[in-house]
């Protein structure tokens, strides 16, 4: 059995609004063993805020921490997303809780680096960035009240990452390195531009199908050579389509 390879995980935090919850997010990463923070959007947080929140052990990881303006460039060169969410609806799921999760990212972690990404402490993530993601988990949590602190869900996730072992066999053979975001999101604009053109897809609402074919291909775990093929197949489509047309 293979433990998680914590150096290949990151947690992001997207727009944050508070200093606090960033140095509390560090303590509980380091907790677990876990050393890479990404914050998308500002970056003028109180220093002194996150290392009161953080303990002096944590500020290491504090140090380390990466402030990128957008998500996409954030999570671009990552080869698996994990987004988090309270809120439920079937646009946004399906849903796992972190536990079922937990053992396939200690597997995938082995060879392609892995973002766990969490939303602003009082929306969480939109439609927009859970589309990003390969898997959406939701924390269970008593009806009475959902909402739990930014920094208690990183220690969640991280928790259970940290525990799970994946299967030897799983993390070593049949764990390949899949296409990162930036190819995955590059693909899925191809796509979208074809079946638009070749009217598949409803102009009032183009992103239903969409989100279909991208739950799709994160089941099949798609890797950068297949991502070429399938953008090879979308070209020579779109050759066709505009050759019928003259």
């Amino acid at each position: 059995m293979l433990k998680a390879k914590t150096k290949n995980i990151s947690i992001v935090l997207y727009k944050p609004k508070y200093a606090g919850n960033i140095g509390s997010a560090a303590r509980a990463a380091k907790n677990m063993g876990f050393s890479n923070i990404i914050v998308v959007g500002k970056s003028d947080f109180n220093r002194e805020e996150m290392q009161q929140r953080s303990t002096h052990l944590a500020a290491d990881v504090l140090d380390k921490i990466q402030y990128i303006e957008s998500v996409n460039e954030a999570l671009g060169g990552f080869n698996y997303i994990v987004g988090t969410t309270a809120r439920l609806g079937k646009a946004r799921g399906p849903f796992i809780a972190p536990r079922a999760v937990a053992q396939d990212i200690a597997g995938i972690s082995q060879k392609n680096k892995v973002a766990l990404l969490f939303g602003p402490e009082d929306t969480g993530l939109a439609n927009e960035e859970l589309r990003l993601c390969h898997v959406a988990v939701t924390i269970p949590t008593s009806r009475e009240f959902t909402s739990l602190n930014l920094s208690h869900a990183v220690m969640i996730l991280c928790y259970e990452i940290f525990i799970a072992a994946s299967p030897a066999i799983i993390a070593t053979d049949a764990t390949p390195k899949l296409a990162r975001s930036s190819e995955l999101e590059g693909m899925y604009g191809q796509i979208k531009t074809l079946l638009a053109d070749i009217k598949f897809l409803n102009p009032e609402n183009p992103d239903y199908w969409m989100m279909h074919l991208r739950r799709f291909f994160t089941r099949a775990g798609i890797l950068s050579r297949e991502v070429k093929i399938v953008r090879g197949i979308c070209r020579q489509l779109e050759w066709y389509a505009h050759h019928k047309k003259t």
